[in-house]
């Protein structure tokens, strides 16, 4: 496996409060004796601030021993802690979470951008076919994502039946019908067959008795209208991507999921925009509205949401809020690959092509033994039990794994590991954070940029543009909290979950442009 180190030591200086168990492993001593394993090699930095800050989660424990003495519900606990190769300091809650309780829900162990993840589908174009055409390919993509090219059509019904059904019930509602429809202008026009296929959406839809959190955008239709929210990549490090298969890892598993040396394939990452924060404000709302009179607020401010009767009709407006927005990211995921696809075709010719996986970073998943699994920028990579039934039964979930702009991404294989509760990175994660890294170079910057092709709002290379220095040091100083020097070294961080028995690589790939908000 190559591996795309850039500077800095072999070995990263290791926070001392981190034992390290063995090379691929390393164990967070604490005062409350909750297990919390983190999965990263010697090579891969672990910042102190995100030690900092799991430990400051850990004291919900506290909060938890206080509110069962309260409410006479004892059972709730923080049962297991794992942390990812990708782990770096959030906003509360680190991002590479994975947080495994009993009896209690934790909205901000998902937080705001409920379901952000990604979406991988192969294409029938080469490499060969595709890279001079991607000065046309850039404006193309330019107008769609950000110039009102999309033109996606939807009326209430079908906003309704994402919100509750996802993605099924947006296509059983919203096929595109006779031309001259209002469903069948714009990127809908790129729609095809097993674009919700069985098996290759984690979660196809999150089950919601109710969409009327949402009500505002459900009717704000008027009718059938071009929407103005979904089919955006939101900001920080989301994007739409060009790629190809530079390198194959797993032949057989390369062959079975349907990718080729030199094939072009489109990857996206986003979330549920607007939609994710008033889910996650509706569970805080609803948190807060149930937390017993008398009892102090949590000094960290993570505030949880118990079992009992006073709590149940918060938990029910929160899990549908939660269920709606993100089977809403699953649909927004959906129409950025219309987006690409339509662009492709535009420029290189009709293509073919299958989704290969969609999967969720931010989400929560509730097991009847009461037991609820928390993920914040951490994805599945469940193995042959977790995939049994569906088109990976053979091979173990897909991971998608990204690198940062312009790095190597890697496609792997889930193994189901129980250690990290089969769970796996969501990226190559932070390692500068995002104030300190507007300070780099320009000199550096403008290398990147004259190596890697990156497709925002603003054409940097418009005359009338590049005279306006305020506008170009806001758009520099924006690239620059997401350039490749910011994360972590991609390589370091696949060989750690490969060597932990995590998730094994299968393709390599590479990019050719990238389209950020």
């Amino acid at each position: 496996m190559a591996n795309h180190r850039r500077h800095g030591p072999a070995v990263p200086q290791q926070d001392p409060r981190l034992v390290r168990t063995d090379d691929d492993w390393l164990h967070l001593p604490n005062r409350w004796g909750i297990p919390v394993d983190i999965c990263a090699g010697t090579d891969v930095p672990i910042e102190s601030g995100a030690v900092d800050e799991i430990l400051t989660v850990l004291e919900t424990a506290d909060t938890l021993e206080r509110l069962g003495a309260v409410t006479g519900h004892t059972g709730a606990e923080i049962d297991r802690v794992v942390l990812t190769p990708d782990v770096h300091k959030g906003a509360g809650i680190p991002i590479g979470t994975v947080l495994q309780t009993r009896g209690v829900l934790i909205p901000q162990a998902v937080g705001n951008d409920v379901n952000c993840g990604m979406r991988l589908e192969t294409t029938s174009l080469t490499v060969d076919r595709v890279r001079p055409r991607l000065d046309a390919l850039e404006r193309r993509l330019r107008h769609l994502f950000f110039e009102g090219g999309r033109r996606i059509a939807l009326s209430g019904v079908q906003r309704e039946a994402l919100l509750r059904e996802g993605l099924p019930g947006l296509l059983g509602a919203g096929a595109p019908s006779a031309p001259g429809a209002p469903q069948a202008d714009g990127v809908w026009r790129a729609l095809r067959p097993g674009d919700a296929a069985p098996g290759r959406i984690h979660g196809a839809h999150c089950p919601a008795a109710t969409a009327d959190a949402f009500r505002d955008w459900i009717h704000s239709a008027g009718g059938t209208s071009y929407d103005s929210v979904i089919g955006s990549v939101g900001g920080g490090n989301h994007f739409a991507e060009l790629q190809y298969v530079s390198a194959v890892h797993d032949r057989q598993a390369a062959y079975a999921w349907g990718f080729g040396l030199g094939q072009v394939v489109l990857m996206v990452h986003s979330g549920s925009l607007s939609l994710g924060q008033r889910a996650n404000a509706v569970g805080l709302e609803r948190a807060r509205a149930a937390w017993p009179g008398g009892v102090p607020l949590p000094g960290n401010r993570i505030i949880p949401i118990m079992p009992g009767e006073r709590s149940e009709p918060a938990r029910r407006r929160y899990l549908d809020a939660f269920g709606n927005a993100a089977n809403f990211a699953v649909g927004n995921r959906f129409f950025l690959a219309l987006m690409m696809r339509a662009g492709l075709a535009a420029e290189c010719g009709e293509l073919d092509g299958e989704l290969v996986y969609d999967a969720p970073h931010n989400l929560l998943w509730r097991y009847g033994d009461e037991r609820v699994v928390h993920r914040k920028g951490a994805t599945p990579a469940g193995g042959y039990a977790e995939a049994e039934g569906g088109p990976y039964a053979m091979w173990g979930e897909p991971v998608i794994v990204p690198g940062s702009m312009g790095a190597a991404s890697y496609v792997m294989r889930g193994r189901g590991n129980p250690r990290t509760l089969a769970s796996a990175c969501h990226g190559a994660g932070r390692r500068v954070r995002r104030g300190a890294a507007v300070r780099a170079s320009d000199a550096a910057l403008d290398a990147f940029l004259r190596e890697f092709r990156v497709v925002t709002p603003l054409d940097h290379r418009d005359p009338a543009v590049a005279r306006r220095s305020d506008v170009m040091a806001a758009w520099r100083r924006d690239l620059k909290q997401e350039a490749p020097w910011v994360y972590k070294d991609i390589g370091p961080v696949v060989s750690s979950l490969s060597r932990a028995g995590v998730a094994d690589p299968v393709v390599e790939l590479r990019p050719l442009l990238t389209v950020k908000g």
